[in-house]
């Protein structure tokens, strides 16, 4: 485990598991608010200077996925450190892993020298809105295309 407490944590993909990880889905209604792990992680191969992708495990079994973006050298302090992709499967949802795996996201952050956490998502996706918001995110007035922006500051 890269990171987390006894129950969830990060790990690294690997060859292994990322079979397992393309099979993770979100519910029906919640396909438009993200993208698929498989295009995810394209993207963190177009990006793999600041992208950090993780699968999600809960008391040893892949739960989720989330893709972070550090990029240090950014002229923006406050602009540097992502939280990318966040998804948990269907399947485990309403169990409170998703806001216990938030929590070690944060951790991550805090012990990887984030200043902040920034994300984006959809002014209707109430349910992540609600548990970005719990976790202590909130709104900046800022838009990333058509996305509301969070702030998190550590």
């Amino acid at each position: 485990m890269i990171q987390g407490n006894s129950k969830t944590g990060l790990r690294e993909l690997t060859r292994d598991n990322l079979k397992q990880c393309f099979e993770l889905k979100v519910s029906k209604d919640q396909m438009k608010y993200i993208a698929s792990n498989e295009d995810s992680l394209k993207d963190a191969e177009n990006n793999a200077d600041v992208a950090r992708p993780f699968a999600i495990y809960h008391e040893g079994k892949m739960v989720g996925f989330a893709m972070f973006a550090f990029d240090e050298e950014y002229e923006d302090p406050f602009d540097r450190y992502w939280l990318w992709r966040f998804m948990i499967d269907t399947d485990h949802q309403g169990k409170g892993i998703g806001s216990e795996a938030l929590r070690t996201i944060i951790r991550y952050f805090k012990d990887n020298g984030a200043n902040n956490i920034r994300l984006s998502t959809k002014e209707d996706n109430i349910k992540a809105l609600n548990l970005y918001k719990r976790a202590g995110f909130y709104e900046t007035g800022e838009m990333n295309d058509e996305e509301i922006v969070l702030q998190l500051d550590l």
